[in-house]
């Protein structure tokens, strides 16, 4: 079973990915901000990262930060996937300079076409 953490504060659309990904097969691990996630990334190395930009705590961006720049990170080689209402073109690159594999802009893309490329991205 493919393990995923989901990086999102909002409980209605964390909710919703999460039952979701857990009717494909997935084990989802929740983390509501990007403190919450880099304590989870600290000891644990998910097979894919979901990760919202505008969090509290810690920004998405700031958790890619941590995870290029923090030794303590290095060890961790999980892809990494934005999904955030953040569309503007400089944030797009800023985070896929930043390691991003993929992002989604929340507004632009349906539940059920992000769950689908989620899928085709584990058969690659």
């Amino acid at each position: 079973m493919k393990k995923i953490l989901l990086v999102e504060d909002d409980p209605f659309l964390f909710s919703l990915l999460k039952n979701r990904l857990q009717k494909e097969g997935f084990e989802i691990v929740l983390a509501k901000d990007g403190e919450e996630a880099l304590n989870y990334l600290a000891n644990s190395n998910p097979d894919l990262i979901l990760l919202d930009l505008i969090l509290p705590k810690k920004t998405g961006f700031e958790v890619m930060e941590e995870l290029r720049s923090n030794p303590q990170y290095q060890r961790i080689k999980s892809p990494i996937i934005v999904v955030s209402n953040l569309g503007q073109q400089e944030d797009i690159t800023k985070s896929k300079q930043l390691g991003a594999m993929e992002y989604y802009v929340k507004a632009k893309i349906s539940i059920d076409e992000l769950v689908e490329n989620i899928k085709g991205f584990f058969k690659k």
